[in-house]
């Protein structure tokens, strides 16, 4: 099977940049591309920056006790502005991305939570290689799809892998081999711990975000947007 993506090369071996850039498009087959050089006959592509690339030296997964600072913060601040666990959050990245920021799947999906570039868009992350800005993604949309079945986080995971079309086409976690496998690995990894019903107010509201609406919730209402309280107590 031929390979779908081009191999991302993040530093050479010699001294590198503090921050890189990358580019993505389609070739002439639809099939993605993504590379550290922009295309050769000056078409149409997309460009991320990639901070810090100088302290990268391999795409190995940042696990464990070598998992930075603010991707933990992150993981906290949005898990619990979204009410979900933050151990399901974790669980989701652990199976997505291997704690990578930087990884790219041969379906195009991007960074810690694995963002397709169309829910990227819609959710508005500009920078899916961004920590910060891909988890805020992520845990929003994990959030849309929560409330979507009813905090079924079984329906909910199986929706992250497959898309909701598939899981409402069943009525249940599709009968696809990666699929089920997907919601297992999440489910051991996080424990049966289900999402957190903080006792606060959750607001929810829209924006429109390169003319698409996009929904934001939070624990604090915006100003000057009305927004609809979600009432949320802890089991």
């Amino acid at each position: 099977m031929r390979l779908l993506v081009t191999a991302l090369v993040l530093l050479a071996a010699s001294v590198a940049p503090a921050s890189a850039q990358i580019y993505s498009w389609r070739d002439a087959e639809g099939l993605l591309v993504v590379s550290d050089r922009p295309r050769a006959d000056a078409g149409e592509m997309t460009t991320y920056t990639v901070p810090r690339a100088s302290a990268v030296r391999a795409t190995t997964p940042a696990t464990g006790s070598r998992r930075p600072a603010e991707i933990e913060e992150a993981i906290e601040e949005q898990a619990t502005a979204q009410g979900i666990s933050p151990d399901l959050v974790r669980a989701v990245i652990q199976v997505e991305s291997a704690f990578n920021p930087y990884a790219v799947s041969s379906k195009g999906a991007m960074g810690l939570m694995q963002l397709m570039p169309a829910t990227a868009r819609e959710l508005g992350v500009s920078n899916p290689f961004h920590p910060e800005d891909n988890i805020r993604g992520g845990v929003a949309y994990l959030r849309q799809l929560l409330d979507r079945y009813d905090s079924n986080v079984e329906l909910a995971l199986a929706a992250y892998n497959a898309g909701p079309g598939s899981v409402e086409k069943y009525g249940a976690v599709p009968p696809y081999r990666e699929t089920q496998a997907y919601v297992r690995k999440v489910q051991k990894v996080s424990g049966p711990t289900p999402p957190v019903k903080p006792d606060t107010t959750i607001y929810k509201w829209m924006e429109l975000v390169n003319g698409q609406p996009v929904t934001r919730y939070s624990n604090k209402p915006p100003e000057g947007v009305a927004a609809a309280p979600v009432a949320r107590t802890r089991q």
